[in-house]
């Protein structure tokens, strides 16, 4: 169910690291928790992230909630399309990014779930 070629966090961000950049996105539970999802805030390319800082939210008919960056960085991309289509991410949680980030410390990135672990917390 879940990807594992991607890191998770406890709040149910994941991240794909291809290269020196990752990107960055909300896992099937979180999407499922939420319901469906109307509107997504997503923060500007070049912004610097600290670990675990808000980069945006995202809105649900039922709530809105922060989307944290699982790593620090600088964001080098958004995901423009969930403007217009922001369901996308109910329909494909691990194949809809939200931004891609280029991690300033790789030592965040073995600090996160691994996805046995991530099914685990889950469960």
């Amino acid at each position: 169910m879940y990807p594992a070629d991607c890191k998770y966090t406890k709040d149910h961000e994941w991240i794909k690291v291809e290269g020196d950049t990752g990107k960055v996105g909300i896992t099937d539970f979180a999407q499922k928790q939420l319901g469906d999802i109307v509107f997504v805030e997503l923060p500007e390319v070049g912004r610097a992230l600290k670990l675990g800082e808000s980069f945006g939210t995202v809105e649900s008919v039922k709530a809105v909630s922060e989307l944290y960056s699982p790593v620090a960085g600088i964001v080098t991309a958004v995901n423009g399309a969930l403007k217009d289509k922001p369901e996308a991410v109910n329909a494909d949680p691990h194949g809809s990014w939200m931004i891609e980030i280029r991690p300033s410390n790789a030592a965040d990135l073995g600090a996160l779930l691994d996805v046995a672990a991530y099914t685990e917390l889950v469960k």
